[in-house]
């Protein structure tokens, strides 16, 4: 029997290591069902247990970003070949509560998840324009037991926004843990007066308990994702308004607090649109440079598509297209099979027709 198990585990390893190099695709959310008219918004990620989370809005009556918006939540525990049925982790009546950011503090294994909120009947211009810090607000939910359950979503707007702030989103997408511990979440803003659209990060030094305000870039940034390179230094990659069609990216040597300069990235097309940016080790591993990003690559939101770069994205040789139809929003995860989770909105018509999961190995995707 001990043989038996022996030979099982080998086997089980080469077939995670050898993967055949293929790319699978599965619905999660159809936009339309169980009473939602639109969902949209994708977040994953992968639990210290290696349960895969995706959250995404589920958006009541139409496809607009503003109105009576839910934060929903499925699991799979098979990565991602079959999800439960979703969870309701927040909904505020007719309001608006959405912008999903988790991140898995991986020494307890508790799963932090960052939100807004605003009144349903706000529109984001209206927002934008507002005297009133309060129309705009950020909330925090937690699990303890994989995403099963989650507490009450509480309010910590006061630790984490600034007064002449208007306009304020967390992510979308995942946050991440440093090294070091510190808790950090990309998170973009407005400010009053000016429209000036700003990404910046916030950060928690006690695993999610509080709260603070991290570095800001310059203008003309938005949605924004993070990661910790092999050096320590963080990059901030954001969506741009510089009216070049390219990201923007800017480092941080001190753990978020400041930002360089920006610069736009010239090999990461973009049709002004959120995307995702993770590294390609398991969380809680040190990065051994290689990234991997995914956004619609073109002027208009479609061709989703996943880059890998060797060397702390200062290039990105390797591209796979995973959708040619429309495509808008986009989360990637490493599972625990170390292959590679993508969930993202698609369609036919409309990129907001469908929320779909992809899964591929590495291999695949540097598979000519």
């Amino acid at each position: 029997m001990k043989l038996l198990g022996i030979l099982l585990s080998l086997l089980t390893f080469t077939s995670v290591q050898g993967a055949e190099p293929r790319l699978s695709q599965i619905e999660v959310f159809r936009s339309g069902e169980n009473g939602y008219h639109t969902y949209r918004i994708p977040a994953l990620i992968t639990t210290k247990k290696g349960t895969l989370l995706a959250f995404c809005e589920g958006r009541r009556n139409s496809s607009s970003d503003t109105g009576d918006i839910d934060l929903l939540l499925k699991r799979s525990f098979d990565n991602g070949q079959s999800w439960t049925e979703a969870q309701v982790i927040a909904d505020f009546g007719g309001d608006t509560i959405g912008n999903p950011a988790p991140v898995v503090e991986r020494k307890t294994g508790t799963i932090v998840l960052l939100l807004t909120r605003n009144p349903g009947e706000m529109k984001e211009h209206q927002i934008v324009d507002s005297a009133d810090e309060s129309t705009r607000t950020v909330w925090i939910s937690r699990s303890t037991d994989d995403g099963a359950s989650w507490s009450p979503a509480e309010e910590i707007t006061s630790s984490v926004k600034r007064p002449d702030w208007t306009w304020y989103a967390t992510g979308p997408g995942n946050g991440i843990q440093l090294r070091s511990g510190r808790l950090v979440i990309p998170c973009d803003h407005n400010r009053q007066g000016t429209r000036a659209r700003h990404s910046h990060v916030i950060y928690s030094e006690d695993g999610g308990r509080s709260w603070k305000i991290g570095g800001s870039a310059e203008e003309k940034t938005n949605e924004s994702a993070v990661v910790e390179l092999r050096d320590g230094s963080l990059l901030l990659n954001m969506r741009s308004y510089h009216g070049q069609n390219r990201r923007a990216i800017a480092h941080s040597r001190d753990g978020g607090l400041t930002w360089s300069s920006v610069q736009l990235d010239q090999a990461l097309i973009e049709p002004v649109c959120q995307a995702s940016l993770i590294t390609a080790v398991p969380p809680g591993k040190r990065s051994d440079g290689r990234l991997l990003f995914s956004n619609p690559a073109g002027v208009r939101r479609v061709r989703m598509t996943v880059r890998l770069s060797y060397d702390d994205g200062k290039s990105w040789p390797v591209a796979k297209v995973v959708h040619e139809g429309p495509s808008a929003y986009s989360s990637l995860a490493v599972l625990r099979d170390r292959t590679i989770g993508l969930l993202y909105e698609r369609g036919e018509a409309s990129a907001y027709e469908r929320i779909t999961f992809a899964r591929f190995s590495l291999q695949w995707l540097a598979q000519r």
